[in-house]
């Protein structure tokens, strides 16, 4: 299928009320207008064109890279009618089928805009209009037909007579037009009330030039609902989170309250993982297959692989989890970091740019940084890689099978080898060989009978105190 796209992103929408240009409003995790080009994507166009206006540049700045995508700037807000004409010399030699959509309409899906477009070819039709039905039909061009069902015009419900309101089939603002019923944008007049040039005037021109032309009732008003105020974004936020949680539910996901987890758009998810109560994936996560992740549990643009555990209130960003590794509760793993096979990060750890090898374990109160580690390694509670001299970041190498003892400071840099002990409590600033014990401790003294002495002391301090105060 040979098509071209035009995106409307140029509209203002003042009753957003906000400083983000509409199309730039998220919802779960991509913004309003990235949703609407990633379901076209899919019907692989040889070019999308984005209509922006006012906030040009924001949006421009805002749009993931792709060869496709070119931009037209309209100006001045003149409608949708002068939008598209803007948008045609950005097109070059492309001659064959135009989709129109409009950039707030984010729930559009590519099934319905498939058929919409193979309806549009089987009918050879010059120009068609997808429409749907609404019970709310206020704010929506209403499909005017003949008595044999034929379309005749789109009607704007502020200039629709009152038998016109009545009507429930309504225009979603997506549109099918060859080249021959593109010329008709020059016919399109002024709407004086508004001031601009309603790309909806088409279809009454189109019909009235016995142009072939047709409106397709296949949407549905959940999927087409345009974004206009903060309520509409709520509203279709909450559409798409159940989208995203029925498409969890095929694939075999358990959820122990889905009402009450965040899912960003672009995450997957495995068979057979259980998701329980306020658990947020954001970005460009991948969860495996077999993983539990416990509450008030954040991930983001992070891959946790097959059978992973991540307990109770961890935050992993930007980082690799690998198969049947443990991380938590009340862990962070910061970005580049990777914890390998059967590692486990446990309480109040942290780690930061570092490789934890395969089968090693930090389970309590540690801080691990820049730091790459081998398999089986044993760090102890209270460990502090200090990785940072106040102007430079260091590495650690710690190797297999290390024993770290509890309450250590390791100076980066720094080689721990192969087998090597440091010793609890020790201050490391060399390397220490193979197979070594490394302490360093000041020697321990003591002092018989201090105790006493300090509490007698302690004593006669009081009652001179005391007979101060008689005076």
């Amino acid at each position: 299928m040979h098509i071209a796209a035009v995106v409307l992103a140029a509209g203002l929408g003042k009753r957003m009320n906000s400083y983000l240009p509409k199309v730039l409003h998220k919802l779960h995790g991509s913004t309003m207008l990235q949703h609407v080009l990633d379901t076209l994507y899919h019907l692989k166009p040889q070019k999308i064109v984005i209509v922006a206006g006012k906030h040009f540049k924001e949006i421009k700045e805002s749009i993931r890279y792709s060869d496709k995508i070119v931009f037209a700037h309209q100006k001045e807000a003149k409608g949708t009618g002068d939008a598209l004409k803007i948008a045609l010399p950005a097109l070059g030699e492309f001659k064959k089928t135009i989709v129109v959509v409009n950039g707030d309409t984010p729930l559009i899906t590519r099934a319905t805009l498939k058929k919409f477009l193979t309806l549009h070819k089987r009918r050879k039709n010059d120009l068609s209009v997808l429409s749907f039905i609404s019970q709310h039909p206020d704010s929506y061009g209403r499909i005017v037909r003949d008595e044999e069902g034929r379309i005749g015009s789109i009607v704007e419900d502020r200039d629709a007579a009152a038998f016109q309101k009545q009507i429930k089939e309504v225009n979603s603002g997506v549109y099918a037009i060859e080249q021959n019923a593109l010329n008709l944008l020059k016919k399109i007049k002024l709407n004086e009330s508004k001031g601009e040039y309603y790309l909806t005037d088409i279809v009454s021109i189109a019909v009235d030039e016995g142009i072939k032309t047709d409106a397709f009732c296949i949407g549905s008003e959940d999927e087409l609902t345009g974004i206009n105020t903060r309520k509409e974004l709520e509203n279709v936020r909450q559409l798409m989170k159940t989208r995203i949680i029925n498409s969890c539910l095929k694939k075999g996901v358990d959820f122990i309250d889905k009402d009450y987890v965040f899912i960003d758009s672009k995450v997957n998810i495995g068979n057979g993982t259980t998701i329980y109560p306020n658990v947020y994936l954001e970005g460009d996560t991948k969860i495996g297959r077999g993983c539990k992740i416990f509450p008030n549990v954040r991930i983001q643009d992070s891959i946790i692989e097959d059978g992973a555990v991540i307990k109770d209130s961890a935050l992993i960003e930007s980082s690799v989890v690998r198969k049947e590794a443990v991380i938590g509760p009340f862990a962070h793993v910061r970005p580049e970091s990777e914890i390998c096979n059967r590692a486990r990060i446990g309480n109040f750890v942290e780690v930061k740019k570092s490789i934890i090898g395969p089968g090693t374990k930090a389970q309590h109160l540690t801080y691990i940084g820049d730091a790459r580690i081998g398999k089986d390694v044993n760090i102890g509670a209270g460990t502090i890689i200090c990785n940072y001299d106040g102007y430079k970041k260091y590495i650690t190498d710690i190797e297999d099978n290390v024993f770290i003892g509890s309450d250590s400071q390791l100076i980066a840099p720094v080689k721990i080898c192969r087998g090597a002990y440091v010793g609890a409590g020790s201050t490391i600033t060399e390397d220490v060989p193979s197979e070594a014990l490394a302490v360093s401790r000041v020697s321990q003294k003591n002092i018989e009978g201090w105790v006493l002495k300090r509490k007698l002391k302690v004593k006669s301090e009081k009652l001179e105190e005391k007979k101060k105060k008689k005076r």
